[in-house]
């Protein structure tokens, strides 16, 4: 890409769309290109790589809070590997939790399923389960047919 490309550039090379750009520009993750005297902005040569970097953290789970951290660290003269491994530990622990939550989920969803297929009656367990007033009373919500 050349220096001073124009923001519809900058969005075909980096995969993204303008509102994109114009999104991290607000967010402070991007910095607002000069204009120039055509009134066009000129995006400089680095970024394109930076909004890479971006939507590879997000990729990794990484929040866009996260990410102005992450591009603080980067951006620092040296490096500071430490702190980039204890953030990076910590979303994997973010991670592991997310998995447990969704294995329950699914263990969950999973026992009303099989509940459904062995029913015999007229009512649905798992549209029952769903709805807070069955569960707590044992009767149907509103708008349910009575049978």
């Amino acid at each position: 890409m050349k220096e001073g490309a124009r923001i519809g550039e900058v969005a075909v090379e980096a995969g993204v769309n303008i509102q994109t750009l114009r999104f991290y520009e607000r967010r402070g993750l991007l910095e607002e290109p000069p204009r120039q005297a055509s009134g066009y902005r000129a995006y400089p040569l680095g970024s394109v790589r930076r909004i890479r970097f971006i939507k590879r953290a997000q990729q990794l789970g990484f929040t866009l809070t996260e990410v102005e951290d992450l591009l603080r660290l980067r951006d620092a003269p040296t490096m500071p590997c430490k702190q980039v491994r204890a953030a990076a530990e910590t979303k994997i622990a973010d991670i592991d939790e997310k998995i447990r939550r969704l294995e329950a989920m699914r263990r969950a969803l999973g026992s009303l399923v099989k509940s459904c297929a062995e029913n015999r009656k007229h009512h649905c367990p798992l549209l029952e389960s769903l709805d807070e007033i069955g569960v707590r009373t044992g009767r149907r919500g509103p708008g349910s047919a009575s049978q």
